[in-house]
């Protein structure tokens, strides 16, 4: 599922900020290998071979008109979020 790409600005800000490799970019395959800006993947993982690790991948942007089954309340929504969730957290923080 894609997140706003400020969200994903953010994560990958954080990740950087705290010394954490991080690769950016569209996810391109030529049938063999995969790679994001020339970058081929194998070898970018290569570089932490023997450490443990935690990746993340984040699709950026939203699917347009594409309806979503929200995992909390169970309502079909458009978008990034559940606008009624999203309204119950607004709305129980106070804000």
């Amino acid at each position: 599922m894609p997140i706003s790409a400020i969200t994903a600005r953010e994560l990958a800000s954080r990740a950087y900020d705290v010394g954490a490799s991080v690769l950016r970019g569209l996810l391109v395959s030529d049938g063999e290998q995969l790679s994001i800006n020339d970058v081929h993947l194998l070898e970018w993982l290569r570089e932490h071979i023997g450490q443990e690790v935690i990746i993340v991948a984040a699709s950026i942007g939203e699917s347009e008109g594409q309806s979503r089954t929200c995992r909390t309340c169970g309502r079909e929504y458009k978008g990034l979020e559940c606008p009624h969730c999203r309204e119950s957290r607004r709305r129980l923080r106070g804000g």
